[in-house]
């Protein structure tokens, strides 16, 4: 084969349908990108450097793999792991009141009702909250049991108390 012009070598190659294509260099743009990244030592330092990359995938998922990874990579989860991030946010704000009762000075008597109220409250809306991750929810696994407001008020009777 005859060199070119400028001494390089030809490079001979089929193509898809079997085509002899003839030219002096077959590197793609992103080839050289990654030749010239790889000289100038781009990749040295990156994380999981000859290791295995971390596999993320849920191996009970199944049939809804895909989908799971989707949304996963979408930043959203199924409508019931949604819901019941509502659940999770109203229980810590139940729990901050029970916290600061059990942990600071006894509450006075007004911020004792104000609390009970609160709880009262938050309460409602967590077992409304609940009620929307049961209802959305694939199987009785990823249900929550309601909250009673008696136990929960006098779980806070119990706080103020310490």
């Amino acid at each position: 084969m005859p060199d070119a012009p400028d001494d390089k070598p030809y490079v001979r190659r089929r193509d898809a349908e079997g085509r002899l294509q003839v030219g002096p260099t077959w590197e793609t743009l992103i080839d050289r990108q990654i030749r010239e990244a790889m000289e100038a030592g781009k990749f040295e330092g990156l994380p999981y450097r000859g290791e295995p990359l971390p596999n993320d995938d849920n191996p009970y998922a199944g049939d809804w793999a895909l989908a799971y990874h989707i949304l996963r990579n979408a930043g959203i989860a199924p409508p019931w792991i949604e819901s019941d991030k509502e659940t999770r946010t109203l229980l810590d704000r139940r729990d901050a009141i029970l916290a600061r009762a059990a942990d600071g000075p006894p509450p006075s008597p007004i911020a004792r009702s104000r609390d009970r109220a609160a709880i009262e409250d938050l309460v409602i809306r967590i077992n409304a909250a609940i009620g929307k991750v049961n209802a959305e929810a694939p199987t009785d696994r990823q249900q929550r049991r309601p909250l009673v407001l008696a136990d929960e008020l006098a779980t806070y009777d119990r706080a103020c108390r310490r």
